[in-house]
């Protein structure tokens, strides 16, 4: 066993390789490990944040490594990948994050960028196509400026990589694989929907070692297909087994809405994608109605978006397994993480038009704009749109002691706080990237529906904000 001593003076790398390197002795290393996490969180807590804000996010954090510990127990990792994981994520990424300190003191930890628009499936709701959109692909060497860039100028070393179909764009000839190549350090999350993951498809993931798949599910083979296509909750599957016999970690990402909220939220669901198929991470993120053909009635109600953040909390802290909410679990991210944040993200699209998130469909510039006027990443964080959503974060709490901190259960602007969105995206002229979002702020009755569930939901999760997270350290 590793000697109590070695532990606390050991970075997470050193703590990790040997976890890698000793089977028998990660259970003992895992309880030391989160002894150590939860004095350094919750008991010294240095970034003075609520107390169940750090509980929450401790849960979390080990909850990943919980994850990770499975899938290589289990043969599901190999050794590049925990290689590349070990001097990307953990040196570069988690070591990197704990120096970044508070608001206007660091940079965004990683950027969200979907290249194309292409899709070989035709989702109803996705975000990433309206009707009007013609197909578009970001050119190659943008992309490549971007990734080089944010390490220069952010040291970042997390890329998102979203889309449309991430697998199937192409610019020049090149693809997703020759940008991964060309950046060994940096770490790439891919959300796909897992069809085009053949074999040869697997062979490079495996090859490559620092790409990570979240496949897209609606639940199981009902609701998936339903959604998705006849065949597509097959695919998935198949695409699971092909990753886990070369090794490379994946995760699930699923959108929950008014109909299959409960299945997704359910243990049965949950044991199926961790325990049987083997993910190490999961991402939930709750139907917004923008995009293609938005529908308000699809979105969970307050009182389902509620139940799912109970389950949530429960999964992750009795379960042990890594299954982030992107709105319901933003307590542990310290509220939004959206316009460029410390520690946190932007997003860029196809088109090059640059948003604060995915989820908010108003973009502060372009970046092929950029570049062209001789500016850089950094300059998109000055934009008026992103400048005024910032100091919205800080005002709300992510710069404001524990005892002032606004309720972070809330804590999207056009999902929590619709109308400071829609004033803010109005006063800065920011430019809604479709027609579903232009409509969207001038339309009275989704106005009213968005301030409503927000308001509605704000009221319902007061009391478990005061009582379980909120308050000094």
């Amino acid at each position: 066993m590793i000697p109590g001593r070695i532990l606390e003076s050991a970075s997470f790398k050193d703590l990790y390789r040997f976890m890698l390197e000793n089977r028998l002795s990660r259970k003992a290393l895992f309880s030391l490990l989160g002894k150590r996490l939860r004095r350094e969180l919750v008991v010294e807590n240095a970034e003075n944040r609520p107390r169940g804000v750090q509980e929450l996010k401790h849960a979390y954090t080990m909850a990943l490594l919980h994850g990770f510990d499975r899938a290589m127990t289990r043969g599901h990792v190999s050794r590049r990948v925990a290689e590349r994981l070990l001097d990307t994520v953990l040196d570069r990424i988690i070591a990197k994050e704990e120096e970044r300190g508070v608001s206007g003191n660091g940079h965004p930890l990683m950027l969200v960028v979907s290249p194309t628009n292409r899709c070989n499936l035709r989702c109803a709701g996705c975000y990433a196509a309206g009707e009007e959109a013609g197909v578009a692909d970001l050119r190659f060497e943008t992309f490549d400026r971007i990734v080089a860039e944010k390490r220069a100028l952010w040291d970042s070393h997390l890329t998102v990589v979203s889309g449309g179909e991430p697998l199937l764009w192409r610019d020049g000839g090149r693809g997703l694989f020759d940008l991964a190549r060309r950046h060994p350090t940096e770490f790439f999350m891919v959300y796909t929907n897992g069809t085009l993951i053949s074999e040869e498809v697997a062979d490079v993931m495996g090859e490559l070692g620092n790409v990570s798949p979240a496949v897209s599910l609606e639940g199981f083979e009902k609701e998936t297909d339903e959604r998705r296509g006849a065949g597509a909750f097959g695919k998935a599957l198949a695409a699971f087994e092909r990753l886990r016999r070369r090794g490379v970690p994946f995760g699930v990402s699923v959108t929950p809405t008014s109909r299959n909220w409960d299945v997704l939220t359910s243990d049965r669901f949950i044991d199926f994608c961790f325990e049987e198929q083997g993910a190490v991470y999961g991402w939930s993120f709750q139907y917004m109605p923008i995009g293609r053909d938005p529908d308000l009635d699809l979105m969970v109600t307050p009182e389902q978006r509620f139940e799912m953040l109970e389950r949530t909390n429960r999964l992750v802290q009795e379960k042990k397994v890594f299954f982030a909410d992107f709105w319901n679990s933003g307590a542990a991210s310290y509220g939004c993480i959206s316009a460029g944040r410390a520690g946190g993200h932007f997003y860029i699209d196809w088109n090059g038009d640059v948003m604060p998130c995915v989820f908010i469909p108003y973009a502060a510039g372009n970046i092929y704009s950029v570049y062209e006027r001789g500016g850089n990443l950094d300059s998109l964080l000055e934009t008026a749109f992103f400048r005024k959503l910032r100091a919205w974060q800080d005002e709300y709490g992510y710069a404001r002691p524990p005892e002032n901190v606004g309720n972070w259960l809330c804590p999207c602007p056009i999902r929590d706080n619709f109308d400071f969105l829609r004033r803010t995206a109005v006063e800065t002229e920011a430019r809604p990237v479709n027609d579903a979002a232009a409509r969207a702020l001038a339309d009275p009755v989704h106005c009213a529906r968005m301030s409503d569930c927000a308001d509605r939901y704000r009221r319902m999760s007061a009391r478990l904000w005061d009582e379980e997270f909120a308050g000094p350290r």
